[in-house]
């Protein structure tokens, strides 16, 4: 996806927030400490991760400013009510900066941590796919611990399932469309 107005990424952002969003309200408070292995994210490592890099790395990168992201760790935000603060006020300050970007900002280079220079439209979109990849931890995690999980787009694969006709044969598919055939051996 290329994104090319600030008010198209700021709609497209706000539908990806909230799917994030659904999820990271089913995280009990008192499992927010819990890490599926001893080196692993714990639920509020990931919150104060996803977070912190939006508001410290994204943001700041996509205003041509270095990154200043903290880390992830309890010194940022300590116990459910803090870590979900700290959630809410870093998502709100980076949206407030998203806000500031001009159309024309998208298209100018920005600077990642990695000093790989890239349009500020493809970071932002880096920033999306950052997110989903998390949000998929925490759909993993929850279902880990026994939370219950919504799907995410209205239907279960066993809804899906139900309401298709796996037996039915596939559309055709024209030659050009077809991957090309293994090599002799």
């Amino acid at each position: 996806m290329e994104i090319r107005s600030i008010d198209q990424f700021l709609e497209y952002l706000a539908r990806i927030r909230e799917r994030t969003q659904r999820v990271v309200d089913l995280v009990p408070d008192d499992r927010l400490e819990w890490r599926p292995a001893p080196d692993a994210f714990s639920f509020a490592d990931l919150l104060r991760h996803v977070a912190a890099l939006e508001r410290y790395m994204f943001a700041e990168n996509a205003h041509g400013r270095p990154s200043r992201y903290p880390g992830h760790g309890p010194e940022l935000a300590e116990g459910a009510e803090e870590v979900r603060a700290f959630w809410r006020r870093c998502r709100r300050e980076a949206l407030a900066l998203y806000g500031e970007l001009t159309d024309a900002d998208l298209e100018r280079t920005c600077t990642t941590p990695a000093g790989a220079e890239l349009r500020t439209w493809k970071w932002l979109r880096a920033m999306v796919e950052h997110e989903v990849h998390h949000r998929a931890q925490l759909y993993l995690m929850l279902r880990m611990t026994s939370v219950d999980t919504p799907p995410l787009y209205g239907l279960t694969s066993e809804e899906v399932l139900a309401h298709s006709e796996p037996d039915a044969p596939p559309s055709d598919v024209s030659p050009s469309d077809q991957p090309p055939a293994d090599p002799p051996p």
